[in-house]
């Protein structure tokens, strides 16, 4: 390199992660262009550690009390300001990697963050349409200008002080294994939700409980193009919508005192 040329910049890759033997493997491959790569584990009971470390990975452990800050306190690991954050289901694309490595080369020099699409896997088909597509995210940041802040520690989402540029390419996400895990994770994530709306003082309506998973439907399904995927929009539009009646649902029990879970007997050894 040429005395007179800026240090190139470097980039830690971070990653949270909780049984994911199956899939972080990818993750790990397509991270491989980035200076270090962080994991941060929650105690895993199959060989999502043993992947990583055989991958190169700094993995550090640390008990699961939320995503958001789980994913606060990896980049705060990270060697590096400029962190590239990432879920084991997801990889980055070929033509991503393109755009980071020409943002990198430029220095970061016009943002504080950027933001790319993210391209969803369901069971078979990639959605690219509705409420699935694009879905852009902010992953990539400098730390000293924000990161996962905030205090909803469900469908978090990193913020920085400064210029968001979106970058060409795709982040390929596999979200779901099956149908079941699916259901499960959207009634877990309905739930979260509804307790830190209600803790906000927010309210459910009459009206929201009937129209609003019928509009989360139409807009998707219909005004978006979710038909354009087929069966795989359609199922992927009517669980999505279903989100949205068990969190008003949810948020409408708790607001008069029901409770949304079965209190836990003392010795019960059953899995939540």
């Amino acid at each position: 390199m040429d005395a007179n040329e800026p240090a190139r910049m470097r980039v830690s890759a971070c990653i949270i992660a909780f049984n994911e033997a199956d899939r972080i493997g990818d993750c790990l491959s397509s991270l491989a262009f980035c200076d270090e790569i962080v994991v941060v584990d929650s105690n895993s009971s199959d060989a999502t550690v043993a992947i990583a470390h055989a991958a190169g990975a700094h993995v550090l452990q640390r008990r699961f009390d939320g995503f958001r800050s789980q994913k606060q306190y990896a980049i705060e690991q990270a060697a590096h300001d400029w962190v590239l954050c990432l879920d084991a289901d997801e990889r980055v694309s070929d033509a991503l990697r393109a755009s980071i490595l020409a943002a990198r080369d430029r220095g970061f020099a016009d943002a504080a963050g950027y933001r790319f699409a993210r391209l969803s896997d369901y069971f078979g088909r990639f959605l690219r349409h509705g409420n699935a597509y694009p879905d852009r995210v902010l992953r990539l940041f400098d730390r000293r200008h924000g990161g996962w802040r905030g205090k909803r520690e469900v469908h978090e989402a990193a913020s920085v002080d400064g210029a968001v540029v979106t970058l060409g390419g795709d982040l390929i996400h596999y979200p779901y294994r099956s149908l079941e895990q699916q259901l499960a994770k959207t009634e877990r994530y309905a739930r979260m939700m509804a307790e830190h709306d209600h803790a906000r003082g927010k309210r459910a309506t009459l009206a929201k409980l009937v129209l609003a998973p019928a509009w989360r439907f139409w807009r998707g399904y219909v005004l978006r193009g979710g038909f354009l995927d087929g069966w795989h929009g359609l199922i992927y539009a009517y669980v999505r919508a279903n989100y949205v009646r068990q969190k008003t649902i949810m948020l409408w029990m708790l607001q008069h005192g029901q409770p949304v879970t079965t209190p836990r007997r003392e010795n019960d050894t059953t899995p939540e």
